[in-house]
């Protein structure tokens, strides 16, 4: 049997309203290479493990399923490190949660493609669309066209809404490396960061994954405003240490970011006399600018 090129990581909890796109986008990749889907299913009790189930008896080549008796997440376990580390076997990581799904039957092929012409670079990402409650609510894409997004541009971007968790295709060395930056917190931005500062980050401006915005038990759903604070000072924390970390190599995009996101701390405190203080004029006039960008990211994408 040929060697594995590719392993997805599916995350799903609770994921029955959604995990039959997700499933389905994984099983029509149509590739000139053998690839497998580690589906962990954290204890549902909504039926999502019936799904997998069923899509592991049809396409046993392709799904794996590994099954909770118990929720890890509430335990605070690590759950791809614990348990889908060890069964890794591809030369590339690609990741989708199971309340998003993949468009496009060439999306392995292409991004495999994209490393392979690029061995300097770790990771690749492309365009996505956001849904809403169903309907259409702009493009995730951090340039208008295909190219290198440098290292400094994805620390800047700062996370989700810069580029997809369901866009990542990781070389496997760079993705389970494990560094001062995830030490902190394990999420897309920090992998992102951490695959991005050898060579930049490959983009390619096709769509070909949808990220679903606020559906039932994600983490902007799940957590309050306290708990939004609490976040935005552990990415303070996480850029610290970056910063440590690359001997202050990014240090000038890394305080822009950390201050970008002390700003949106205090504007989630309710702190307006900090937040638009004078000593903070230049910091929330580069806020403006950057959310202009944003914008513009979003809904001018598809041109």
């Amino acid at each position: 049997m040929d060697e594995i090129m590719v392993t997805v990581i599916c995350l799903a909890y609770n994921h029955a309203k959604y995990i039959r796109d997700t499933l389905e986008g994984f099983v029509s990749q149509r590739a000139s290479f053998p690839f497998e889907v580690l589906v962990h299913d954290d204890a549902s009790t909504d039926g999502t493990a019936d799904i997998i189930r069923n899509y592991q008896s049809r396409y046993p080549e392709i799904i794996k399923p590994v099954f909770q008796k118990e929720n890890q997440y509430s335990q605070g376990i690590s759950i791809s490190q614990t348990f889908l580390y060890p069964l890794i076997r591809g030369k590339y990581v690609a990741l989708c949660e199971g309340d998003d799904y993949w468009t496009d039957p060439l999306k392995l092929q292409k991004q495999v493609d994209a490393l392979e012409s690029h061995p300097e670079s770790d990771i690749c990402s492309h365009r996505a669309r956001r849904l809403k409650n169903g309907k259409f609510d702009g493009w995730i894409a951090p340039r208008f066209g295909s190219g290198m997004v440098s290292a400094s541009k994805v620390i800047l971007g700062g996370g989700g809404w810069y580029c997809a968790t369901a866009s990542f295709l990781c070389r496997r060395e760079a993705y389970m490396r494990w560094t001062p930056v995830r030490e902190v917190v394990v999420i897309d931005y920090t992998l992102a960061i951490q695959c991005s500062l050898r060579g930049g980050m490959v983009y390619l401006r096709d769509c070909m994954s949808v990220y679903r915005v606020g559906t039932e038990g994600s983490w902007t759903v799940r957590n309050d405003r306290k708990a939004r604070i609490k976040s935005r000072l552990k990415m303070i924390e996480m850029l610290d240490a970056l910063d440590k970390w690359t001997a202050g190599h990014y240090k000038r995009v890394i305080n822009r970011r950390r201050e970008m996101f002390r700003s949106n701390a205090l504007l989630l405190n309710r702190d307006y006399r900090s937040l638009y203080s004078p000593a903070r004029l230049g910091i929330n006039i580069f806020r403006l600018l950057h959310s202009f960008d944003k914008v513009a990211r979003r809904w001018l994408s598809f041109l």
